[in-house]
């Protein structure tokens, strides 16, 4: 079973974080949507965060683990937020499950194949060797050679963990990325259709939805709208929260 951070009561809103993300990263805007009534559920999706490591990996069956959840928290008529990677699955259990997903939030993907892009962060992934047990200082350094942004640096330290005293690790399960890593760039199944009420937020910054994407997100989400937050990235929650929150929040409460 996936591990999950609950927070509030009232309707369930399920948050998916993205790729080599955790649910750790929402814990600000989760806490933000429970005091607005919701019961949310911040997943770590598996190879991610505290939840099951596995050989096997794809959206389907992240799906089907999001699933698995629902029915064994007896989830219904709940609304969904996916970044990126979550995003994606959001979509897929959207449309392979209609009747249990009321809302859906996409946040800064689209439903079109991405070519592999996250070549130079899995190479500086890789070139930590933790048997020589480096520091957290030492991580750090290692991952500036190849990452020189230094909020995705940031990102991915939440990760790193002490698996004992003096080992340290990552909690996602490098081995199978490098392995699968075309499964993240999937695109959606042909001929799946969503038709309630779905909100595609783009990064204002970010080069993951274009507007010559809209037509053919459509084409899945036959009831979406597109809004865009100025000046963020890719991880535009993070950026800009505030808007991130007021978009998300109008569009739940319509």
């Amino acid at each position: 079973m996936l591990y999950s951070k609950i927070e509030g009561s009232g309707k369930p809103l399920l948050i998916m974080h993205g790729f080599l993300g955790m649910s750790d990263n929402w814990k600000t805007l989760g806490t933000q949507f429970a005091a607005d009534g919701f019961e949310v559920h911040m997943l770590d999706l598996r190879n991610h965060g505290r939840s099951f490591h596995s050989d096997d990996f794809s959206y389907e069956l992240m799906v089907q683990d999001v699933y698995d959840y629902c029915q064994a928290n007896d989830l219904q008529s709940l609304d969904v937020i996916g970044h990126s990677m979550g995003g994606k699955t959001a979509m897929l259990l959207a449309a392979l499950y209609p009747n249990l997903v009321d809302k859906l939030i996409v946040a800064d993907i689209g439903t079109k194949f991405y070519p592999p892009h996250h070549q130079d962060i899995l190479a500086g992934l890789n070139a930590v060797d933790f048997s020589i047990k480096p520091s957290r200082n030492d991580v750090e350094e290692i991952l500036k050679s190849y990452i020189p942004d230094f909020g995705t640096r940031q990102f991915l330290m939440k990760s790193l963990f002490w698996l004992e005293p003096g080992q340290l690790g990552f909690r996602f399960n490098l081995k199978v990325f490098n392995e699968k890593i075309d499964e993240i760039g999937k695109a959606l199944p042909s001929g799946l259709v969503f038709e309630r009420p779905s909100l595609f937020i783009r990064g204002g910054n970010s080069n993951y939805i274009f507007d010559t994407d809209f037509d053919g997100i459509k084409e899945h989400f036959t009831n979406s709208s597109f809004a865009t937050i100025p000046n963020a990235g890719h991880w535009l929650h993070a950026e800009n929260p505030k808007m991130f929150y007021d978009l998300v929040s109008v569009f739940l409460k319509k």
